[in-house]
């Protein structure tokens, strides 16, 4: 876990609007710990399912019409077709404008951290169909080779980005839908169906396996509330999380992983503009007082924890965005600083 910084300001991934170069400017320009944007406005291919077809090795999606509402969705598809070349299109411009940035902002090769997202497996599983009409998860055979393919394809993706920086890459891994998925609640395609059930014991060991493969620092983010039962099973995970969710047994359980040496990335800056603005001066005591709250000495904000938006800022306007990274970056060096001055 080396590369997992702490008294720091980092991102989540995904960012508004459609210029690579520009988004990759802005977060190499505010950021000690930058990350891989994605940029889910142009469309599909773009989004973090999108991002993990053009990651995949020997799996190919493709998207198709379903009804109700005659909407989209992604699919196992045969050879790769014109989603997974989009995609690739989109991943192939993303890294070329980090490379481009690096270089002129004379970054490249200082060894920092560089955050690379991608869909977690189960998430992932949770969304994406096989060619029957069912979801990956109904299948465990299908969910341990995307597993497989996930893990080869991020070893692959990661050297390639580290070569291009000259930085030490962390995989995040966003996992917005684990909690429906261990509790039982992804619909099978109809009600004869039974979906394979998941325990927290079970996914851990899948995503230990990925991240044996990767070989690399691992995130596992979540905009909702943590599931402590899956993270306990984890080793050298950090987790990103949004402060604000956690009631107080919520509490208790994140003093435990931080207790124990875990190490967190404490989502406290809005994503979206707040009716009343906030200061770093603000969110950063804010956050002194969670740590006090919880019983854990302050100086685990210099140690153990990481700063962000609580989560992605596709759904941000440039101007905020902006805003978000810099006071995310300003509240991680209070922390690092003197946190006992807070």
């Amino acid at each position: 876990m080396s590369a997992i910084m702490s008294g720091i300001g980092a991102g989540l991934g995904s960012m508004p609007g459609t210029d690579p170069r520009a988004a990759a400017k802005l977060v190499a320009g505010e950021l000690d710990w930058p990350f891989l944007a994605e940029l889910p406005a142009r469309g599909l291919g773009a989004d973090m399912i999108g991002r993990t077809a053009a990651v995949l090795v020997d799996i190919a999606l493709d998207t198709a019409r379903v009804s109700p509402g005659d909407t989209t969705t992604y699919r196992i598809a045969g050879p790769p077709g014109r989603l997974v070349n989009r995609a690739r299109g989109y991943l192939d411009a993303d890294l070329d404008a980090a490379e481009e940035v690096f270089e002129r902002s004379g970054l490249r090769g200082d060894g920092r951290p560089f955050t690379i997202t991608l869909c977690g497996p189960y998430t992932f599983a949770a969304n994406v169909e096989l060619a029957s009409g069912h979801k990956v998860l109904h299948d465990r055979g299908a969910v341990r080779d995307v597993v497989a393919s996930m893990a080869e394809g991020l070893s692959e993706l990661v050297a390639d980005v580290e070569r291009r920086l000259g930085c030490n890459a962390v995989v995040q891994l966003d996992e917005p839908m684990i909690g429906a998925v261990l509790d039982g609640r992804i619909r099978p395609l109809t009600r004869l169906d039974v979906m394979p059930e998941v325990s927290a014991e079970g996914a851990a060991q899948l995503l230990q396996s990925m991240a044996a493969r990767i070989a690399r620092p691992i995130v596992l983010h979540s905009c909702a509330v943590p599931r402590w039962d899956l993270i306990e099973h984890l080793t050298d995970f950090a987790v990103s999380l949004d402060i604000s969710l956690l009631d107080d047994p919520q509490l208790d359980r994140f003093g435990s992983f931080i207790d124990r040496g875990g190490r967190a990335v404490a989502g406290i800056v809005p994503t979206v503009r707040p009716a009343k603005m906030v200061s770093a001066d603000q969110l950063s005591t804010r956050l002194a007082e969670f740590i006090d709250r919880i019983g854990l000495p302050r100086n685990v904000l210099s140690e153990q924890i990481a700063v962000s938006p609580t989560c992605g800022l596709a759904g941000a306007d440039n101007e905020w965005s902006a805003r978000a990274l810099a006071i995310a970056a300003k509240v991680g060096q209070l922390c690092g600083e003197d946190p006992d001055a807070l």
